[in-house]
């Protein structure tokens, strides 16, 4: 199958971009490294390093992708906060810009990496696909806006699409200058034996699913047609930020040169846990690695590369 990947030099796309490769599919990547590595690509797969803001159709015609995996996004919620427009051009027009390039080009299936977290904002009770959209900050304002043009896309024009609404996604290759990124900055600390600085009093919950568990949602929802269109992507277990750091403690069998404790972020969520039976039901998924297994896996990726 010919695939074209945004964002394919950045953490969850590069590694999804393996997985396609791996199992023989025609892979071609779209990023402008504003915050991907070139490094990150697959060596057999097309690269383009181009935004999704510009013309896409000449890449389009030239690659005639059958699916399209649209991972690129500005993925800062401080960055959202401060910039709310700069957010909203790269996540809301830049999807509608793909979704024009898709659309002309006669594309069969978009999968949508969207956000649990941010699109739920604070959760009351059971956070399932069915839960309340109340977004918190720009961000999640600025995800969900896209999977409504991806609803109307498909109303107006036939374009088939899968929405995953990821949990906190870690593991190799997550960049530990980024926000977003708690597990890649805590091991990166760690091997450097600096201090960390935690916002808010730790006690704030996460589900965090291991990126090639992700990976595999991804293939999945390429690959099968269900009766639902959004699907949870998380493992459905919370861990506090405290439990965190004791966890990449043990596994690195490091200790953090200071734990400081800082206010809380405005726009954030306090706890979110994700429901992810529907997808277990509709997708045949779930998410298989634990914390530990994965922490340890990350751990070692970041002793190998990371100065």
């Amino acid at each position: 199958m010919k695939c074209l990947v945004t964002g394919g030099a950045g953490f969850i796309g590069s590694n999804l971009v393996d997985a396609l490769v791996a199992r023989g599919d025609a892979v071609s990547v779209v990023d402008d490294l504003s915050t991907g590595s070139k490094a990150n690509i697959n060596p057999k797969a097309v690269f383009y390093r181009e935004s999704i803001n510009n013309d896409l159709a000449k890449i389009f015609a030239k690659e005639n992708p059958h699916t399209v995996f649209h991972e690129a996004a500005q993925i800062n919620v401080r960055k959202s906060i401060a910039d709310p427009l700069s957010d909203a051009r790269t996540n809301v027009l830049g999807t509608i810009n793909l979704l024009e390039a898709c659309r002309k080009a006669d594309v069969k299936k978009i999968v949508y990496s969207s956000s649990g977290g941010a699109c739920y904002g604070e959760p009351s009770g059971k956070t399932d696909e069915n839960h309340l959209v109340n977004p918190l900050a720009p961000y999640g304002a600025s995800k969900y806006a896209a999977e409504k043009y991806l609803f109307i896309y498909s109303k107006l024009y036939g374009l088939d699409y899968t929405i995953l609404r990821y949990a906190n996604v870690y593991g190799p290759r997550q960049d530990p200058k980024g926000e977003a990124g708690v597990i890649a900055i805590f091991f990166n600390k760690l091997k450097s034996n600096q201090p960390i600085t935690v916002n808010g009093d730790g006690k704030q919950t996460r589900d965090y699913v291991f990126v090639q568990d992700v990976v595999e949602a991804n293939l999945l929802a390429a690959g099968k047609k269900t009766g639902s269109r959004i699907f949870n992507a998380g493992t459905g277990k919370k861990t506090s930020v405290n439990e965190l750091i004791d966890f990449a403690q043990q596994v690195s069998g490091k200790k953090f040169a200071q734990v400081n404790y800082g206010p809380a972020i405005a726009g954030e969520v306090k706890h979110i846990c994700l429901d992810c039976s529907l997808a277990k039901k509709e997708l045949g998924w779930q998410a298989k690695t634990s914390i530990n297994d994965g922490l340890e896996k990350t751990w070692e990726w970041t002793n190998k590369t990371t100065g």
